[in-house]
């Protein structure tokens, strides 16, 4: 079931889709009060949130927390 992205903890991990791109990252720091630094699960690419909708959200947007 879909989250929203108001419900992100530091230390979890999460997958996000849009516009038909999916990440799997897992979250290393806030770094804002609506903003986190993340971490790419497979290319170790670090990234803050916002710069995964920095373009709008999609039709297919979806945000999910993952059980490891």
């Amino acid at each position: 079931m879909p989250i929203s992205i108001e419900t992100v903890r530091v230390g979890k991990r999460y997958r996000l889709i849009n516009y038909n791109e999916e990440h799997e990252f897992d979250v290393i720091k806030a770094v804002d009060q609506k903003d986190f630094l993340c971490k790419d699960i497979n290319s170790l690419e670090q990234f803050k949130l916002s710069e995964l909708t920095a373009y709008g959200k999609g039709k297919d947007y979806d945000f999910y927390a993952l059980n490891d």
